[in-house]
């Protein structure tokens, strides 16, 4: 029985989604896809559409009707994962931004390893960025140490959105209450994983920008974590405190 599924949430990638797909089926092991289209206007789910019948029972597309959020598209995946029974559950872009062969790593980070997580991570050696004006590398390095330093997470990367996760994690969380749709979604999955004690594991990946496409970063999404984090702390103050009455 295949026990992974990649969830590739898309919007506008319709340069990127047939080569990214061809390389993730051309890895070893028996990975499967997801990918979740926003209902594209660029015409990416009709790419996935003309690829359906070559890989039958591996490939798979949800439409979804119109930009609902990259988090929500997620959370989407993971029921739907969870629903067919997929041990290991992977978030990756679209855009080869994550290298498609650090698959594998994640993959036997939480299945051969023992881990409940594995994050690919640009930030345990340095700064492992390419194509990044220094401008983002600085706002992306320094917003996950604000992070670390609010929430007291010790992961280095906590934007990361290049993860496993082994099912019982996600049955673990409470989806329906995950409250965030951009960056903060991330943060958010990593912070709750970490307070409920799974075993987390970074593993040093190289993140390379997309070379075609555009991308979806936006003043709002950025506020959004930067807000978002201290809800997240606080929040977890509030519950601890009731625990202790």
């Amino acid at each position: 029985m295949v026990d992974s599924l990649v969830i590739i949430p898309t919007y506008e990638e319709k340069e990127n989604i047939e080569k990214i797909i061809r390389k993730v089926f051309s890895l070893p092991g028996d990975f499967h896809i997801l990918v979740i289209d926003d209902n594209s206007p660029d015409g990416t789910a009709k790419e996935v559409e003309k690829l359906l019948p070559e890989f039958t029972d591996r490939l798979f597309l949800e439409v979804r009707e119109g930009k609902l959020g990259l988090g929500t598209a997620y959370i989407f995946g993971f029921k739907w994962a969870l629903e067919r029974h997929y041990q290991f559950i992977f978030e990756m872009d679209a855009d080869f931004s994550h290298n498609p062969e650090d698959l594998v790593r994640l993959y036997n980070t939480c299945a051969k390893d023992g881990y409940d997580l594995a994050i690919g991570s640009r930030y345990i050696h340095g700064v492992n960025v390419i194509n990044w004006p220094m401008g983002r590398v600085l706002m992306s390095y320094y917003a996950s140490a604000y992070v670390r330093l609010i929430t007291g997470m010790k992961i280095r990367d906590t934007t990361a959105g290049f993860k496993c996760y082994r099912r019982e994690v996600l049955e673990a969380i409470d989806l329906d209450q995950v409250k965030f749709t951009g960056y903060a979604f991330q943060i958010e999955m990593k912070f709750t994983a970490w307070k409920m004690g799974f075993r987390i594991k970074e593993i040093s990946i190289v993140f390379t920008d997309r070379s075609e496409g555009s991308s979806k970063m936006s003043k709002g999404i950025f506020k959004e974590a930067v807000l978002g984090v201290i809800l997240l702390r606080w929040k977890s103050l509030v519950k601890r405190k009731q625990f202790q009455r």
